[in-house]
């Protein structure tokens, strides 16, 4: 499994050859500005929530790669509304390819288009492949739900935003770490805007602290489990 950082809450994940995009944000973030959305890979896109800052660059991506986009149903909807190619979920469900599964679970935080359509409950995604385990948690505080995650899955890493401020913190993400039993956790959701601005150095000695990795990765690079 080959993560790789696209900047704010964008990841591209590849699984045995296949390219899976999660909420595509890249055209509107000035840090990265040295993606070329014109040549990513997508043959699925996960999005865990309908704010801009994650749906920005859905469309132009799914239309010239064909991706199929996985997420809640009003989302699903919405895509599907304009002929692009959808597979609808709800918390708990879990979609299934040859390739891997993606579990939608739960998340607190809110969720509507720009335009003001109503974007669904919010979720995460519990990544599996044949021996790799990854939990995106999309924009969330934390929740007690997190605690489920452990009791089927074993987690290789976790996902989760450190900004603060729109979602959980450091300190917060921690215990979100704890609760998932995940020593491996890669930072996203920070430093997009000032509101999420963090001091990185500061974040990872106190992930260290606790005997935990954080990995804060430059944009465009990426990280194998």
């Amino acid at each position: 499994m080959e993560i790789k950082y696209l900047g704010h809450s964008c990841f591209s994940i590849e699984i045995n050859k296949v390219t899976i995009l999660i909420d595509p944000f890249i055209s509107g973030n000035a840090l990265a500005s040295h993606i070329d959305i014109s040549n990513l890979k997508a043959d699925f896109i996960l999005l865990t929530h309908a704010h801009q800052d994650h749906v920005l660059d859905v469309e132009i991506i799914a239309e010239r790669t064909k991706a199929v986009i996985v997420s809640n149903y009003e989302i699903a909807m919405y895509y599907g509304a304009k002929d692009l190619e959808v597979t609808a979920l709800n918390h708990g469900g879990t979609f299934k390819t040859e390739h891997f599964s993606a579990k939608y679970v739960n998340a607190i935080h809110t969720s509507s288009f720009v335009d003001g359509t109503y974007g669904g409950e919010p979720g995460g995604f519990v990544i599996s492949s044949k021996d790799k385990n990854l939990y995106v948690a999309g924009d969330t505080a934390v929740t007690m739900d997190m605690k489920l995650i452990p009791l089927t899955t074993k987690l290789d890493a976790a996902i989760f935003p450190i900004g603060d401020t729109f979602t959980m913190g450091v300190e917060d993400a921690i215990i979100a770490s704890d609760l998932v039993k995940c020593t491996k956790v890669i930072g996203c959701h920070f430093n997009t805007f000032p509101p999420i601005e963090i001091d990185v150095n500061d974040a990872k000695i106190k992930f260290s602290s606790k005997n935990k990795e954080l990995v804060i990765l430059e944009i465009g690079g990426n990280i194998n489990l």
